[in-house]
Order: C-alpha cells, then sequence, then structure tokens
C-alpha cells in the first residue's frame, strides 16, 4: 500500500489494483488494450514530465482502476476521466473517494468511447487544458488525434503509448518509421519523445516497452502557417492536410507524382500542384514535414477552387 502524502492523496499498490480487479470480476483485454499500471513512481514520472499543475483541468482517457488517476489528483486543479467500460468508470469514483477524499468533487467521469467525446459530454465541466493519459494501445493515435480535434483548449498532451507507436509520432522526416502519424500530430502542435517505460510496470506485462510523447499545442504566434490559418480556416485546412497525407504515405516508396496522381485525378496534376507548392515532383513524402504538407494542401485547394484540382 502506498503512503498518503501531503495532499492527502494514497496511490495505489500493485495489491490493491488487482483486489480492485477481482472485485470488478475485471481481466485486462487485448480487445480494449488494457494494460493497467501497477507502479506508483511510474504515474508520479507521468504527471512530472506531463508539467501540469493546479491551474489544470486535464482529461484522462482509460483511467482503469484509477492508478493515475490518483497521481493526476495530486497535481492537478481537476480530473475528467473518459472510460469505456462500465464496471471500471462505475468503481473510479469511489477508489478516489477512499484514496484521496478531499478531492472527489474535482473528478468527473465520463462512460463513453473516447473517439466519440465531444464538449458537450463533459457537461458543466471547464475545457480541459491538458491531455493526459495511459492510451488505450489498440486505438492510441485515432484517440489522439481526434481529442486534439475536438478539444482545441488543449495546450499539453502527455500519453504513454506503445513504443514504437512514440516513435513515430515523434520522429522527423527522413526517419525510416516517419508517416502519417508524424505529419498529422505535427499540425497540432511540437511533437517529442518524453521517455521510454519498461514492460514490468504494467499489469499484465506487454510484450514490448512503452513511449511517453509530448505535445505542445501551437500557439498562434509559433506556429508557422498560421496566417494560412487565418485565410482558410483551421478545419478547411487540417482536412486537406491530412487528406493528402494519407494518399501520400499509402505507397510510400512512390514518388509525389505517382503516389497523388490518384488524388488528384491524374500524374500531370499531381505533378502541377506540387511544383506550385514548391516541391520537387520526384520527392517522397517520407522527406516532407508538416510545413510542405501544408503548402501541398494550400497548393491543391487553390488548384481545386480554380478548376484545375480533383
Amino acid at each position: 500500500m502506498e503512503p498518503e502524502n501531503s495532499t492527502g492523496v494514497r496511490l495505489l499498490g500493485p495489491g490493491e489494483i488487482r483486489e480492485l480487479a477481482a472485485e470488478l470480476d475485471v481481466t485486462p483485454t487485448k480487445r480494449l488494450g488494457q494494460n493497467f499500471v501497477i507502479d506508483p513512481n511510474t504515474v508520479r514520472r507521468i504527471v512530472s514530465a506531463a508539467v501540469v499543475g493546479s491551474d489544470d483541468h486535464v482529461i484522462e482517457v482509460g483511467p482503469g482502476l484509477g492508478s493515475l488517476t490518483l497521481a493526476l489528483l495530486e497535481s492537478v486543479g481537476s480530473v475528467t476521466a473518459v472510460e469505456v467500460d462500465p464496471r471500471l468508470a462505475g468503481r473510479l469514483e469511489r477508489t478516489v473517494s477512499d484514496h484521496a477524499p478531499d478531492r472527489v468533487a474535482d473528478l468527473a467521469v465520463v462512460t463513453a468511447d473516447a473517439l466519440s467525446v465531444h464538449g458537450e459530454d463533459l457537461g458543466a465541466q471547464s475545457a480541459p487544458t491538458a491531455l493526459v493519459a495511459n492510451l488505450p494501445y489498440n486505438v492510441s493515435v485515432p484517440v489522439l488525434l481526434h481529442l486534439l480535434e475536438a478539444f482545441p483548449s488543449i495546450r499539453r498532451v502527455l500519453v504513454m503509448v506503445q513504443l514504437e507507436v512514440a516513435d513515430r509520432l515523434a520522429a522527423a522526416p527522413g526517419n525510416r518509421v516517419y508517416g502519417v502519424p508524424s505529419v498529422k500530430a505535427g499540425f497540432h502542435g511540437r511533437v517529442r519523445k518524453a521517455g521510454t517505460i519498461g514492460k514490468n510496470v504494467f499489469w499484465p506485462a506487454p510484450k514490448i516497452d512503452s513511449g511517453l510523447v509530448r505535445i505542445d499545442r501551437w500557439v498562434d504566434a509559433d506556429r508557422p502557417w498560421q496566417s494560412t490559418i487565418d485565410e482558410m480556416g483551421e478545419d478547411a485546412l487540417r482536412r486537406e492536410v491530412f487528406a493528402i497525407t494519407d494518399a501520400a504515405f499509402l505507397q510510400r516508396r512512390k514518388t509525389l507524382r505517382a503516389a497523388l496522381s490518384g488524388y488528384f485525378g491524374s500524374g500531370p496534376a499531381a505533378e502541377k500542384v506540387l511544383t506550385d507548392a514548391g516541391i520537387d515532383p520526384r520527392e517522397r513524402g517520407e522527406k516532407l514535414d508538416t510545413a510542405a504538407f501544408v503548402d501541398l494542401a494550400v497548393a491543391s485547394l487553390a488548384s481545386r477552387s480554380s478548376g484545375g484540382g480533383s
């Protein structure tokens, strides 16, 4: 049992986690991507890496039995926990009541699939300022991108994902694992890997290590393509960037002219848009950073508005 600290919060130890799972008849499942963190030092490390404090309202996805939730309540103003499993969601408030009785009022539990959560699902809660979560392995990237889109108020992200996913998210152009997740995460903010987590802090222990990924949302003054967003709107630009990115990496070894010929209707049409964007049509998508994909999306939208696109 983890001792209570000065905040009045007592974290869960491995034995308590297994007792809670037995009480609820919960067996972690691969289908739901469940791996429960059983090490108090690890959840404190996650919170520390997130650099969140008393002014933050954190949205947590997949709180499970409450390990990270309690660690967050040691430091942040409030937590909204989104849990798809009704047994886990139904038990979380009582776990917080038992281990952090002074913080119960600062917890809200939403029983829902994180891929379908929007602002109205948070009810009277204030807009979240941060996302901190041990994301379900099987849907980590879609959940991350959905929440960044659904909650523009999120300024900081710290998520734990499979190590290979962390490497993809934080990869730079030219890296062999650079791809769609790298470009799309980079559209939202500065992405970096914030650490590696071993297998043995989980129950059940996964077959591979995990990684921490931190994203600091672009602020208007720092975003390289802010003037473009001001002109055409963020939603329209994001949709076009993401659609072109998907097409460019569908056949990643092909040149962009070839890879995007289907998207633009023909090879010559793709070459014209690429040239208009200042991009060599012989280049491959894996060499382009997010800013270049933004330039390509702008050229694509301009071509379409003039009647020359797909």
